[in-house]
């Protein structure tokens, strides 16, 4: 349509030409002695017009073919260019999809050409962490000159020390990406890692409650990562009684757990702070059930037994089943001389669970009753247990290879 436009234009155009000739009587004289030459006007316009563009068509032909080189040049270049941005982009493609090696040639190609070299040096160094390469992370790590990309360099240093367990100099990475960039979610997920391989669990607990904050974790990993970073914080300060009364004491409800109660119980009482292991055992207990915390309450060295008693007796009705909550049962029977009730509760426990600890304890009771006859085969088949239990692959133990025959269920007291 734009081309049948052009020409109608020309069309009306050499019209309107030819009609202004007709009409022109002018003439050019032109005295060029000897000579004279005379000519219509419309005809002189014709050739100087003429004459202009042929100049102009041989002076632009001399022009193009003068910058060639030059041209052929700028040629080269715009495609060295473009073949190099062509190597970033199929190494970021490359690193994607795992293929390092590949990736680490594509990034070289692309650093060698000049293309964006401080982006192609960090392709190059993350390739090379895939390929499990530390002298090539370093050179490509030190290539790497531009400041815009400095944040980006630390984050990836920080990643590649955590990788090589290097825990310290990746905490002292971050905190100096901190003072660049500020911290972000990603180095705080980091530092996180960093922090938990330093053993630095206080500064853990710190992170994962701002990761927490920002929702950058799932809440079930933030709550298992605070648990654990408080069980570690526990143990480091069970030497100081004080410490560790004041810490467990500051812990937030909502960050209290079941295996938490479970450690906090046990430090307390190798401590010998049983009052207080005994109420926080009671607390967990009531709210949410659980074997392993119950037999932890027949360890307790209370100042009250009985009401500890009392306590678990209430419990028994509700679980019958529960082969620890009898252990623990006779247990504390057993700290208070109640050689009957003790010796029925463990019996029973041992009826439905044959423990090595069940057997000790019954031995124990026959001992301090001066039953020698009938501790020793509970003495035997725990020293049995324990010969099985070193003998057996750990998967065979699982399927219960090691249980004895079960007795029967003596009757329980009340």
């Amino acid at each position: 349509m734009r081309g049948l436009l052009w020409l109608l234009a020309l069309v009306a155009m050499a019209v309107g030409v030819s009609l202004a000739a007709r009409y022109n009587d002018g003439y050019l004289l032109l005295i060029v002695p000897p000579y004279r030459i005379e000519i219509a006007l419309s005809l002189a316009i014709i050739l100087f017009i003429a004459a202009f563009m042929l100049l102009s068509l041989v002076l632009r032909t001399i022009g193009l073919t003068l910058s060639l080189p030059r041209r052929f040049g700028d040629y080269r270049a715009r495609r060295r260019s473009e073949k190099a941005t062509a190597s970033l982009h199929e190494a970021i493609r490359l690193l994607f999809e795992g293929r390092f090696t590949q990736a680490l040639k594509k990034a070289g190609e692309a650093h060698t050409a000049g293309q964006d070299p401080g982006l192609a040096a960090l392709l190059a160094a993350r390739a090379a962490h895939g390929l499990r390469e530390p002298e090539k992370e370093q050179e490509w790590l030190g290539r790497v000159s531009d400041p815009r990309l400095d944040p980006a360099r630390l984050m990836l240093e920080a990643e590649i020390a955590i990788d090589h367990e290097q825990y310290g100099e990746a905490v002292s990475v971050l905190h100096a990406l901190q003072n660049i960039s500020g911290r972000h979610i990603a180095a705080l997920r980091l530092e996180l890692r960093a922090q938990q391989g330093c053993g630095n669990w206080p500064e853990v607990l710190k992170l994962a409650r701002v990761l927490e904050k920002r929702e950058a974790l799932a809440p079930e990993l933030v709550q298992e990562i605070k648990t654990l970073a408080h069980q570690e914080t526990i143990r480091q300060q069970q030497e100081d009684e004080g410490q560790l009364l004041t810490y467990l004491r500051a812990i937030p409800a909502k960050e209290r757990s079941l295996r938490l109660t479970h450690t906090s119980c046990q430090a307390l009482l190798e401590h010998g702070v049983d009052d207080e292991a005994q109420r926080m055992i009671e607390k967990q207990l009531d709210a949410q059930w659980d074997s392993d915390l119950v037999q932890l309450y027949g360890q307790v060295r209370s100042s009250d037994l009985t009401s500890c008693i009392a306590r678990a007796e209430k419990w028994l009705p509700r679980h019958p089943d529960d082969a620890q909550l009898l252990l623990a049962l006779g247990r504390l029977c057993l700290q208070q001389r109640l050689w009957g009730k003790a010796q029925i509760y463990l019996e029973a426990s041992l009826s439905l669970l044959d423990q090595r600890a069940v057997r000790l304890e019954l031995a124990r009771l026959f001992e301090q009753t001066e039953r020698w006859d009938e501790a020793m085969p509970h003495y035997r088949a725990a020293a049995e247990q324990i010969a099985l239990r070193v003998a057996t692959p750990p998967a065979l133990l699982r399927l219960g290879v090691n249980s004895l025959p079960q007795p029967s269920v003596p009757r329980l007291p009340g």
